[in-house]
């Protein structure tokens, strides 16, 4: 008992994916697929945080 809420949440979460339609940034996707250079801070930059992500394995 007690998978009612749970289920009906999930259903909920799944009906708001399949239905919404976020905003898409077309500027941005012009330039990655052509490969124009992008001011975004994380594009290439050796500070980033996820930049060295599989150090641990080493």
């Amino acid at each position: 008992m007690g998978r009612g809420r749970a289920k009906a949440k999930q259903t909920k979460v799944a009906r708001e994916l399949k239905y919404s339609s976020p905003q898409t940034d077309f500027e941005r996707l012009r330039q990655e697929l052509t490969g124009a250079p992008s001011n975004d801070k994380f594009d290439g930059d050796s500070s980033d945080q996820w930049s060295d992500e599989d150090d641990w394995r080493r």
